[in-house]
């Protein structure tokens, strides 16, 4: 009687294992345990101890992987089969999601805004609009959920930045995505609104997910892999079918330009911006932010650096019209976080003039940029939920007349944290511009950088227009008021307008930081 030849098979071929190394891939895991615990609070806790287990918890996981990160300063290595990477840009990145992320759990853990006592809505399943939905704008309760999903988004930030592998890439793309389509309509408030941001969210990112996949699928059509590496050495190889390289390339562009909140894909990011919980839209304009370009990073220096000179001039064109449609759009704006919206899809036109320069200015620039950018986002979003009427959150412009001489230390925080994204010298953004203007005049960009100065100008009027109606106009009758309770968004403002400032007096030490990453490079 033969032997089956299964069992042969399985008997003579021996399956070997992956070697990972897990004190290199700490941060992520420290994370990632995180997020499940908070699962299990969220299960098992009473609801008044889900309130204060649940922000500690994260801001300590936070801390934790911030601390791991540091300790992995120097490390170099392709780990898990080439499915992650560590190196200086990477670890600089994801330190960067950590600090915007504990500053928005602060955000979000904030009692006192009002007397519902926070941002998040009660019970997400009420329909608005019926008697329950009314009741739960004042009630004590605050849908804890909101925390893990902001942990498990931060997972996939972080994995995000480290991938180098498109695969594990697009599975990161998802696991940084889900959770903010969610968080998205959890807004306590005007929950039309939310629920209107959540679902564009949730299907122009599909949509563009859907793009990226399809880039993926391309690539290793290309290069019979979908690690960055392989991909970057059958770039300019005999015989191989450029068709494919072609089509990754634009594909895993418009997903990623796509989260970037680049022009002509940034449809998504005015509506997203108002009707999300404030705390969850800073957390989305700094953390998501670092995140996407990260990747965008990675993929163009290594996967596609090959082809510099061939998407260059498409990166020319989106850099452009980016600026140009974030700078003029702003003006027309009524809706504070709407104009904010539209200032971050023109910062993403900066930044990509630094990603034109192709250099490793260019890489040093964007990674300072996306700290200063990030840190005084954080704090205008901080100081917008401070500004109140009975129905929320003062969003029209028009509710912020004469701000200046009833609150005056809040719009004076405010008007500099606006004068720092418009690159007033002596603040953050002043330097940060400054990093990838020289990166791109260097990289033979000029032209691109005269663009970006005519739309800064442009910029800095919408900007200007803000603090000329607090501090120039007549306060209304019964206009907004300002909370002054708050410790947590006071501590939020507070860390954000003195990093803005330090960031901008004296940047040396970020820049060597930055230099010292953008020089090691990035592992392949």
């Amino acid at each position: 009687m033969s032997a089956d030849p299964t069992i042969l098979l399985a008997q003579t071929q021996k399956i070997t294992p992956p070697s990972i190394e897990y004190s290199s891939l700490s941060p992520l895991l420290i994370v990632f345990v995180v997020a499940l615990v908070g699962v299990l609070v969220d299960a098992f806790a009473t609801r008044g101890a889900r309130r204060v287990i649940q922000p500690v918890l994260a801001g300590g996981g936070f801390i934790a992987a911030l601390v791991a990160v540091a300790v992995l300063h120097g490390r170099h290595a392709v780990l898990a089969k080439g499915a992650v990477a560590i190196d200086a840009p990477t670890l600089f990145m994801q330190g960067t999601i950590l600090v915007f992320a504990l500053l928005s759990v602060l955000l979000v853990a904030e009692r006192q805004l009002d007397s519902s006592g926070g941002a998040i809505v009660a019970s997400a399943a009420i329909t608005p609009g019926s008697k329950g939905s009314t009741a739960q704008q004042t009630s004590a309760d605050m849908q804890t959920e909101a925390y893990p999903l902001m942990v498990f988004s931060v997972t996939g930030m972080m994995l995000f930045v480290a991938s180098n592998n498109l695969l594990v890439m697009f599975v990161a793309l998802e696991i940084l995505s889900l959770p903010l389509y969610l968080l998205a309509g959890l807004a306590r408030r005007r929950r039309l609104l939310s629920q209107e941001a959540a679902m564009k969210y949730f299907l122009l990112g599909a949509f563009s997910s859907a793009f990226f996949l399809y880039g993926v699928a391309f690539a290793y059509g290309f290069a019979g892999s979908v690690e960055l590496g392989k991909v970057a050495d059958a770039v300019g190889a005999v015989g191989k079918n450029d068709t494919y390289l072609y089509l990754s390339l634009a594909l895993l562009a418009v997903g990623l330009f796509f989260k970037i909140g680049a022009a002509p894909f940034h449809s998504w990011t005015p509506d997203v911006y108002q009707g999300s919980p404030t705390p969850v839209t800073a957390f989305m304009a700094a953390g998501t932010k670092v995140a996407a370009f990260g990747a965008l990073l990675r993929v163009f220096y290594v996967a596609f650096g090959g082809l510099r000179w061939d998407w260059r001039p498409v990166l020319w064109t989106v850099a452009i019209l980016t600026m140009v449609v974030g700078a003029v759009l702003a003006l027309t704006q009524r809706d504070i976080k709407r104009m904010l919206a539209y200032s971050a899809v023109a910062h993403a036109g900066f930044l990509l003039v630094g990603l034109a320069g192709t250099n490793t200015d260019g890489l040093r620039g964007s990674m300072f940029y996306l700290v200063t950018y990030g840190f005084t986002t954080i704090a205008a979003f901080a100081v917008v939920s401070l500004v109140r009427t009975s129905d929320g959150e003062a969003s029209d412009l028009s509710q912020w007349r004469g701000l200046g001489r009833t609150s005056p230390l809040l719009a004076g925080t405010f008007s500099f944290l606006l004068l720092a994204l418009a690159g007033i010298p002596l603040t953050s953004g002043f330097t940060g511009k400054f990093a990838v203007f020289q990166a791109a005049i260097e990289g033979d960009a000029t032209p691109l950088v005269v663009v970006a100065l005519v739309c800064s100008a442009i910029a800095a009027f919408f900007y200007v227009r803000v603090i000329v109606l607090m501090f120039f106009s007549e306060p209304l009758a019964e206009g907004p008021v300002v909370v002054t309770r708050p410790t947590l968004t006071f501590a939020t403002v507070g860390i954000g307008t003195v990093a803005t400032l330090v960031l901008g007096v004296a940047p040396q030490p970020l820049l060597d930081l930055a230099n010292t990453a953008a020089t090691s490079g990035f592992v392949r």
